[in-house]
């Protein structure tokens, strides 16, 4: 956390993020628009923001986009604000998102201390993912073509549904995404999660790229990343289970089915 700190530490890097937070994807030209300073200058303060895990870029053609990954700010919000709190901060938070968000495009990522095995049965398996995800279990073959579906003991029906586009073990999945959860988030058209699993010495870094969103789409729909990756990497590196109001949300009281 001492690289998080750090970087959020210089002025112009918190203006970085939040041209990003306003426009996610953006070009380093896009971005030095923006701000007072050379494109070296920019450039530097990329870098430093993306060695803290604070900005993933990716190429796409022959651009190159960045954008930005609130995981590490998670990751330090889960440490010091208190489970009473939480659920103030994160409506807050959410409530923020939603009326800022422009964006259709998300990309996450975090640095996990386990092995790209291990990091792939996490994700598949359905106990497993139960224990990070909202307590909800992903039910599938794990094969290309074949179906997969979100269940818990707290809902009659799926929470989640979808195909596995692309299945590649332990490295990448790729998986259409329809929720289930309320009517309103039923009405979003079918969306695309990308799984990424690249070991990084006796790490893995794990990328999700959630795209193909509706301009507008509802905030529910890709809002719960930070708080599952969060819940993976505790599980994952320490054996134990994260307490989030999203991973409350399906445990207190069964749900009814939706007409």
């Amino acid at each position: 956390m001492d690289e998080v700190f750090r970087a959020l530490a210089d002025p112009t890097r918190r203006s970085l993020l939040d041209e990003l937070f306003k426009e996610d994807g953006q070009t380093l030209s896009a971005l030095e628009a923006r701000l007072p300073m050379t494109r070296f200058g920019v450039m530097k303060h990329l870098k430093v923001l993306e060695e803290a895990g604070l900005v993933v870029a990716r190429r796409r053609g022959r651009e190159k986009l960045h954008y930005l990954n609130p995981v590490p700010i998670r990751l330090v919000h889960d440490r010091w604000v208190s489970k009473y709190a939480e659920p103030w901060a994160s409506g807050l938070s959410e409530l923020k998102h939603d009326l800022e968000e422009k964006t259709m495009e998300k990309v996450f990522e975090i640095y996990i201390k386990t092995t790209p095995e291990l990091l792939w049965e996490a994700i598949t398996a359905p106990e497993m993912r139960a224990k990070y995800s909202f307590g909800i279990g992903v039910n599938s073959e794990w094969t290309n073509g074949s179906t997969y579906e979100g269940v818990t003991p707290a809902s009659p029906t799926p929470i989640v549904a979808g195909e596995n586009l692309e299945v590649d073990p332990p490295r990448r999945l790729v998986q259409s995404f329809n929720a289930l959860w309320s009517d309103d988030v039923k009405r979003e058209a079918t969306s695309r999660v990308t799984w990424e699993i690249e070991q990084v010495q006796d790490s893995c870094r794990l990328t999700v790229i959630h795209d193909q969103l509706r301009d507008g789409a509802h905030g529910e729909i890709y809002g719960g990343w930070p708080q599952i990756l969060s819940g993976l990497k505790t599980l994952l590196e320490t054996g134990e289970t994260l307490t989030t109001p999203g991973s409350l949300m399906y445990t207190q009281a069964p749900l009814t089915a939706a007409p």
